[in-house]
Parts: C-alpha cells; structure tokens; sequence
C-alpha cells in the first residue's frame, strides 16, 4: 500500500483543522474497525444501506428494528487522520448526477422533507408545492449559492477525502458493489425496505418525459404505485442545464466507473478551458 494522497488537505496553506474542504469530505469518511476500510459515504448513493450495514459491522446496532439509529450517529465512525492515512481498504460509491437529482427531488421535495422547506423559505415563502415541477426545481437549486447549500444536492466529489479509492463502485451496479464490498470489509444489509426512500417500491415509467409535471399529479401518481424513471424527468435541455452544473462529477464518474451507468452517457461536456472561462 502506498500513501493514500488526501484530496484537499493541501489545498490551502491552513492548520488542517481548519481547512473546511478537508474537513467536510473528513466527515464523510467513516471506518469499520474490524478490516481498517474507510468509506466514504456521499448523501443519496445508497448511504443508508451502507451506514446501517457498517453499524452492524461494528456492533452498535443488532436489531434492525433499531435501523434509524444511523441518522443521529454519522459522525460516531468518522475517520481521525491516523485512520485516513492508515487504512487497509478504501472505498466510495458514486452515482450518475442526473438520476441523483431526480431521486432528490422524488423523495426529498415531492415528499415535503425538510429539503423541500429550506427552498421554501430561501423563495420568501412563496413556493406552492402544487404546481412544482422538476424543471422548476432544477431552476432553484441552481440559483447563485445554491448548487452547495444541501448535501443532498452538492456535487459528489466534495465528499471524496482521498484522491484514488482501492475501489469506486457505483449505485447503478449495486450488486457487484455489495459483492465487491462483502469480501474485502463488511457484510451489505439491504436497507432499501426499511428507509422507503427510493423507488424501488412503485413501478417506473420509462416513456415520455415528465420535467412539467406538477407535484400535484405526481403525488397521485405515487398514490397509484407509478412515478417516472429519473431519466424520464429530463428533456435535453435540462439534461445539459444539469450535465453542465455537474460536470466534474460526470467527469469522476466516466473515468473511474465507465460511462455505461450515466443516464445521458453520450452528452458532452464543456472542456476545463471552457469552464474556468465561464465561472
């Protein structure tokens, strides 16, 4: 093992305590005693299987009638700078941008969560949740200021402490993942049942596109076991609009993962000379 390189622990000439980038991506890495794995989990990328997975692992939670122990505990696991250094294994779990996103809003703003409210009141309360659409959604969260104001939505690689992974797996092949996961750290515990965050529990429609449909009738629809595929939620517009706003994580995702489990694998990107240009 070589020396794992921390991503953004050089960044600013700063005591590393006070390096808010380090630190952020530092508090998403949390370790399993037993096999020395730092994992670093990044909001809506299968984190609750996996943080409820690592509770068992590390004995703090043995009933899953207990699971929602997870959600006051994300920093009990967090990884002090000898466990970064140090660790046997490493790992992370990306997920393609636009079907992040779409999951966000499916679950989080047509949901009501707390997410929904926080852009509620960033609006002066003047949002009406009815008429809400994913476009206009997109539209808000990518207003100056935004794109980083929740971890639900923040771009994936500022949660990523190291700059390489013994592994990069994906949501989109979860399967090889928790295979790939079981034999080199710890046992996987499907959680998907228990947190109802995804879709898994309602039937997917593929055809047509619905980025104007109003939460109104989405609710129905999730009333009558059907909701969009996250793919269905874009047209190419705000497919680029999105593809744009998250390039560097398309970009991680390509290179470490392939391009097979984007949503949009064949858009293009702007090069990095175009992007620093625009900013």
């Amino acid at each position: 093992m070589g020396v794992r390189q921390l991503r953004y622990a050089a960044e600013k000439p700063v005591v590393l305590g006070r390096n808010i980038s380090h630190q952020r991506a530092a508090s998403h890495a949390l370790v399993h005693y037993g096999s020395g794995t730092v994992y670093s989990f990044i909001p809506k990328n299968a984190c609750t299987t996996l943080r409820l997975s690592l509770a068992v692992a590390n004995g703090c939670v043995s009933d899953l009638d207990d699971w929602t122990w997870i959600h006051q505990n994300n920093g009990t696991f967090q990884a002090d700078l000898r466990d970064l250094a140090a660790a046997a294994f490493t790992f992370t779990v990306l997920r393609c941008p636009h079907a992040r996103l779409a999951s966000v809003f499916l679950d989080k703003i047509l949901m009501r969560g707390a997410e929904y409210w926080d852009l509620f009141h960033a609006e002066n309360d003047q949002l009406d949740h009815d008429t809400l659409t994913f476009r206009d959604f997109v539209t808000l969260m990518l207003k100056p200021g935004r794109l980083r104001s929740n971890i639900h939505w923040r771009p994936q690689i500022d949660f990523l402490v190291y700059d390489d992974y013994d592994a990069w797996y994906t949501v989109e092949a979860f399967a090889a993942a928790a295979a790939g996961i079981e034999t080199r750290a710890f046992p996987i515990i499907d959680a998907r049942g228990l947190s109802r965050h995804g879709t898994d529990q309602v039937a997917l429609l593929e055809q047509g596109c619905f980025a104007d449909t109003p939460c109104l009738e989405l609710a129905g629809m999730r009333r009558g076991g059907h909701l969009p595929a996250h793919g269905a939620l874009y047209d190419d517009k705000l497919a680029t609009r999105v593809a744009k706003a998250y390039a560097e994580d398309i970009t991680l995702y390509r290179d470490r993962c392939g391009a097979a489990g984007l949503s949009f694998p064949d858009i293009e990107l702007e090069d990095e000379d175009s992007r620093r240009t625009s900013q």
